[in-house]
């Protein structure tokens, strides 16, 4: 259960990091300072990776409550959170592009 709430944690530190309305004017200053950083806070795949590295060293890690490889274990979160986040992404993304038409009465 503590995987599942991480994976969502890091689903959502990431959608707003990289589509946030609350982050436009910073991620706009960032983007326009440095390309390697705007491009990374552009990218659901790359942020991801970023915060799962954030959240390994913070808060939980999930690698290494499965298996004991320390050290390596932060990697491996990050890995684990840019797979999930950029699955749950693109399901949200296909729904969104597959809607049905909107039925007027």
């Amino acid at each position: 259960m503590e995987t599942l709430i991480w994976i969502l944690a890091a689903y959502g530190m990431s959608q707003i990091l990289v589509y946030g309305t609350i982050f436009d004017k910073p991620r706009n200053w960032i983007t326009k300072k440095s390309t390697f950083f705007g491009d990374l806070l552009g990218c659901m795949m790359c942020t991801s990776t970023w915060v799962g590295f954030f959240f390994s060293l913070t808060f939980y890690s999930p690698t290494l409550a499965m298996c004991s490889i320390e050290y390596v274990n932060i990697f491996f979160d990050g890995m684990l959170a840019s797979g999930s986040v950029w699955g749950l992404n693109a399901i949200i993304e296909w729904f969104e592009e597959n809607k049905p038409p909107k039925e007027e009465y």
